[in-house]
């Protein structure tokens, strides 16, 4: 379905203190959910809602939930026993979260069965293993979830893993065969860059369509709501290899409620600590990161690959184009020796790419780093920012793929960046030349390199915006990985300011690589 805008034909969460509050929250959405929900009726109510004025969730948690800390939340567990579908033996079941100090504002959750009628799926109590915590649940009532998870057996026929988790926010993250969670995507992004402060929308409510017993994907919709803006979602997930998650939206600006200034499509949020560009002093492991790069293909055909940093202050890189083909933050180093971290098996982390499915018009894949003390933050944002936005009150509708990919992962079809390098073995610049003039290394391989006689004429092709001068550049084979490795030194021209870089591979008259991108940050 193609990015789109047209006009479409014509709960709060309350007092959770006790059981009247709980009632009262349960049949905030009665009126709503009287019903059946499908694609229409959910764009109906997520459009209803854009009319209106936005109404914040201001209650809180029953007391003695509140006062509990990180681990004694912790110690709430969910029965696996008690999920939806499991007594059922479906091939999906729903597991669910509970509400507790970092997520505080409830989700309402339904089942759709399969003639469409719609069944609210309710706080239990009974459900949970509360440990060693000691809680009054009876007067909670139906409090609502923090979110769920779904489970298939995606790597063994003799157990059901998590496959998806819908948790905080509009995040969610999925998982391929053999992998382990990593980056998170989001429903919708809102003024991550410019305006006044980011605004994070969130799902309020899920209906879960019941799978047939021999079902290969499960489907699931929800709605989502901010401050400015509303929104249809319907996400069919389909287990496997790589787990793919088509997503299909229609979102609302909600009339009266301020501009926005970006509107973030297809967010995706990551962490990059260090790695072979961007070492961590005194960390025994080489590489921390759940992402190393960006990676995109133009309308045109252009495949360009821009190592991630962290940087020292907030930078934001913009690539403008029409109609993309694809952009993700992927995870390409897949090797154990590279992490040395036995816990975090960050060479098991998914890359997601984002497919666009129609036209998605004329607009910009724009990049977030942050700067982040160490890995327990996501510090690297990226999505796509269409060049129009919808009247208030009018759908902005848009499709994609949403591929979670492990060991197989998308790549150029002719050669790609293995890695990165920033640095100086021996040399005789002093050390203030070599901070004004920094060296990279970077190696390609792929098929289009591997057809190549060794002195084959493979040049490199390097550019650099007015504030970088390209003082040398080398192509030449590295026997070693049998690969090609470009060399490159640039000398910066006002150092307080960044300095963009491109380059490529070049046989002959042909392109043969991807173009690596990078952003030389000031010092």
């Amino acid at each position: 379905m193609p990015l789109d805008i047209h006009p479409i034909p014509t709960r709060r969460r309350l007092s959770a203190r006790n059981t009247l509050g709980a009632l009262l929250f349960m049949l905030a959405g009665a009126c709503a959910h009287a019903q059946r929900i499908n694609w229409d009726s959910l764009t109906v109510l997520a459009q209803t809602r854009a009319q209106k004025p936005f109404q914040s969730n201001g209650d809180k948690l029953p007391a003695d939930l509140a006062a509990l800390d990180y681990d004694q939340v912790r110690d709430i567990r969910f029965r696996p026993d008690r999920g939806t579908w499991r007594a059922e033996a479906l091939p999906f079941e729903a597991q669910y979260f509970h509400l507790g100090l970092y997520q505080t504002a409830p989700v309402r959750i339904h089942e759709i069965a399969p003639d469409g009628t719609v069944r609210h799926l309710p706080y239990r109590s009974e459900d949970f293993h509360f440990g060693h915590n000691t809680l009054d649940t009876k007067a909670w009532g139906d409090l609502g979830h923090a979110g769920f998870r779904v489970h298939y057996p995606l790597n063994s026929t003799a157990y059901k893993d998590e496959l998806i988790v819908f948790q905080g926010a509009s995040y969610f993250r999925a998982l391929g065969m053999d992998q382990q969670y990593g980056l998170s995507a989001r429903g919708l992004a809102i003024d991550t860059v410019g305006g006044s402060g980011e605004e994070f929308p969130r799902f309020t409510e899920f209906w879960l369509v019941r799978p047939t017993p021999d079902a290969k994907e499960l489907t699931i919709y929800a709605l989502l709501e901010s401050p400015r803006s509303t929104g249809a979602y319907r996400f069919v997930v389909r287990p496997g290899t790589e787990t793919v998650t088509t997503v299909t939206a229609r979102v609302f600006l909600r009339q009266g409620a301020g501009p926005v200034a970006t509107l973030g499509l297809a967010p995706l949020t990551s962490m990059f600590l260090s790695g072979e560009n961007q070492p961590m002093p005194g960390d025994f492991r080489p590489e921390v990161h759940d992402s190393d790069g960006l990676m995109m293909v133009t309308g045109e055909g252009e495949w360009l690959w821009r190592p991630l940093q962290r940087p020292k202050s907030p930078a934001v890189s913009s690539f403008t184009m029409s109609n993309p083909r694809g952009f993700g933050l992927m995870q390409r180093d897949r090797n154990f020796a590279s992490f040395q971290d036995v816990e975090a098996r960050y060479e098991r982390r998914p890359s997601a790419w984002v497919k666009p499915l129609g036209d998605w018009g004329p607009g910009r894949v724009e990049l977030m780093q942050l700067p982040t003390p160490d890995e327990t933050h996501d510090n690297i944002v990226a999505y796509w920012v269409p060049a129009r936005l919808p009247a208030p009150g009018q759908p902005l509708e848009w499709a994609y793929e949403l591929h979670w990919q492990g060991e197989t992962q998308q790549r150029p079809p002719s050669s790609w960046v293995t890695q990165t390098r920033r640095g100086y073995g021996y040399t005789k610049l002093s050390a203030a030349e070599q901070i004004g003039q920094p060296q990279y290394v970077i190696d390609f391989a792929g098929p289009a390199l591997d057809a190549l006689p060794a002195d084959a004429p493979v040049r490199a092709v390097v550019s650099s915006n007015a504030n970088g001068r390209v003082l040398e550049q080398l192509a030449y084979p590295n026997p070693a990985t049998r690969s090609w490795r470009v060399t490159l030194r640039v000398q910066r021209i006002d150092p307080a300011q960044p300095v963009e870089l491109r380059a490529f591979l070049q046989h002959n008259n042909d392109t043969v690589s991807e173009t690596w991108t990078h952003l030389l940050l000031p010092e």
